[in-house]
Order: structure tokens, then sequence, then C-alpha cells
């Protein structure tokens, strides 16, 4: 009897990495019914994070929060929650899970994008919330943003000043810091006692040919002429900070793992750490076949994404692992693999893929049994 472990990301903009898991797993079974199938939907700090710890830890209670609502919303607020964890002897109080996705994501952007707006305000005030109902330590989620504004409204949400050339209060987002004079940290809220650990999805520096501008800022809605004024812009920022604008994750989420080294926060990889959360080694060490995934494999995916922590896990286990993405960018290093599924050619065409994309997962699932076992 195979025993089979699901371990995919959510498929941004389409299904969350439960769905996904389930849809997969029936496939499998439509194949090979007497299947013993773990499923361990994944995060890597974006997008499904505050999911993952709410399946996973027994008491956790979802907290809502008012926070400003996206760019463009005119001075509107929305509704969104943090995850407050029961308490722990490292953590008396309890830790707040705080996911930017969920506050200030780029899937909060339905209609377009707005790349020099989009601000990190909102992540800061449900900070700020877990904050003021006196938790002990933090995680903070910083995948899938739409900014690139270095932090500096997460920053400014805890009670810093950002101090522009003529005066004024700085614009939201990007714009605020084209005219950048000082930044000052003295009034921000003190870390917690346990202090606060930020989960990342990337290792990219803030600034420079690999940095938060350079690499993200085109599917934020930056044109090609825009990247260069956005990056003077960030090393400006990065100038007012006793902080390397290089270390690994400075750039994740538009320069927000930046702004959290700022304040003293420490970074480490979100898939490593939810992996950790969900004792996935455990359950990929006994596994004949292990099946990760997300919606787009690209050539960013293998440093720090969920399925290239979920294939090097498997690899230590010796069992075979597989891929299912929505698109699998050909540039895309898949060696890690033994199969390789786009949902992208078994539908067709990008379009059929996101009509139905459980029906295709679904295939997927079926098409990998018969591969792999």
């Amino acid at each position: 009897m195979s025993r089979v472990v699901i371990a995919p990301d959510s498929f941004k903009g389409s299904l969350r990495a439960t769905a996904v898991a389930r849809a997969i797993a029936a496939g499998w079974r439509d194949v090979d019914p007497d299947a013993e199938i773990l499923l361990r939907p994944m995060a890597d700090g974006g997008e499904g994070t505050l999911d993952a710890f709410a399946a996973a830890v027994p008491g956790a209670e979802r907290m809502a929060v008012s926070v400003v609502a996206p760019a463009g919303s005119m001075g509107e607020r929305i509704g969104a929650t943090w995850l407050l964890l029961p308490g722990t002897p490292a953590a008396p109080e309890g830790t707040a899970v705080v996911e930017l996705a969920s506050t200030c994501g780029i899937e909060l952007y339905r209609s377009r994008r707005e790349p020099w707006r989009a601000s990190t305000r909102a992540f800061g005030e449900a900070i700020a919330d877990a904050l003021a109902h006196g938790v002990s330590r933090l995680l903070l989620a910083v995948g899938s943003s739409a900014s690139t504004d270095g932090g500096a409204g997460m920053l400014r949400a805890l009670g810093a000043r950002i101090i522009t050339t003529d005066g004024r209060a700085p614009a939201d987002g990007a714009e605020g810091l084209r005219d950048l004079a000082a930044v000052d940290l003295d009034r921000m809220r003190p870390l917690p006692p346990g202090g606060a650990l930020v989960l990342t999805d990337v290792t990219a520096p803030l600034t420079g040919a690999t940095g938060a501008a350079a690499m993200f800022g085109p599917q934020k809605g930056f044109g090609a002429d825009e990247l260069r004024l956005v990056d003077t812009a960030l090393a400006r920022y990065a100038a007012q900070f006793d902080v390397d604008p290089e270390t690994a994750g400075a750039g994740a989420a538009g320069g927000t793992g930046f702004a959290l080294l700022a304040w003293g926060a420490r970074l480490a990889p979100g898939a490593a750490e939810v992996a950790g959360l969900l004792g996935l080694a455990d359950a990929v060490g006994t596994a004949s076949v292990v099946v990760t995934g997300e919606g787009a494999y690209d050539a960013q995916s293998a440093a720090g994404k969920a399925p290239a922590h979920v294939a090097a896990l498997a690899a230590d286990a010796g069992a075979p692992v597989a891929l299912v993405a929505g698109r699998i960018d050909p540039d895309a290093d898949t060696s890690a693999f033994a199969e390789t599924l786009s949902l992208t050619r078994l539908a067709g065409s990008g379009a059929a893929a996101l009509a139905d994309p459980a029906r295709w997962l679904r295939d997927a699932g079926a098409t990998l049994a018969r591969a792999l076992w």
C-alpha cells in the first residue's frame, strides 16, 4: 500500500493550500483507492500561513482587527484577523501570528495594482493590535506583498516618524520614500518580551540587481523604467538605518524584512518554520511518494518557497517528490522533482486551468498516481 504525503502551498488567487491538497488526494485515490494519504497543506510566510498555524495549533484563536484599506480606497478601513496561539513556558501570554498577505497583500488589489501607493501600514496596525493585547511573542509572515515601501508604512503604524524634505507627512507607499529626509525610531513600540520572528519566503537583499524592486517590482505593477527610481528611493531609505541592506531576506515583502530587522526582529525561512510546526519531516520520512506544488513555479521558487523545502525534506528521506503547479516557467530548475505537472498544460491553457483548478488538480493527482505507483 502506498503512503502519500501531499504538501502543497496555496495556488495564489485560486485555491487555498487545503483545497489544493484535497483535490490532488481525490485524484490519487481514483487510481489508488487503498493509498494512505496524509495531507499537510504548507505555507512559506505568504498567503495561507495564518491558516496553516490555525489548523496545526490546538486552541489557536482568530482575533479581529480593523486596518486601513488598500491604496485607492479613500481612507476606508477593512476587517482583518491575526492569530493568537496559546501560552507556553517560553511565551506565557501567547504568541501572535500576523500575516501581511491578509492585511495588505497583493490579493487584496482585485481591480488594479497601485505600486507607488501600496503600503504596509495595515500590517503595522495589526501588529500594534497584537502588542496591545499583551502577547509575549510575534510571528510575522511577510510573503505575498503588494508594496515596495521598505516597510515604512508598518514602522509608522508602530510609532516611527518618517520626515520628508519639505516637512510634510510622507505619502503612503514607495512614493513617500522619494523625498525622504530622515527616519526617527525613538517613539516606536518596543518588541514583546519574546521578540519577533519574521517568516520570509525569499532571500533577496533590499537593493540592487537582485533586490526588492528589481526582482519583484514588475509583478507588483512597476514598469521597467520605474524600477531604478524605486531602487534609488530604497537605497536612500536604507542609509537612515544601522542595518545592512544586503542581509538575506531584507528585500522580503518590498523591503519589509529590512524594516523589521531595524526594529530588532529576526528573519527565518518561513517554509522551514511551518514545516516544523506541521511535523512534515516525520511524515515525509515514512512516505512512498511526496507531492508538493504552488500556483506558479519559477526561478524564484527555489529560493525559500514551500515546494523547494518540501523537495529537500523528501531528498533527505529518499522519497520521490512530484511537483504540481498552475504554471511552470521553462527556465525554472525542476531537477529536484521526479515528475512535474502543469495545470496549464493539462487543461490546454492558463484560462482553462484557472476556470476550474480543482478539476485539473484532481486530474494531476490521478496522473501522478499512474506515473509513480
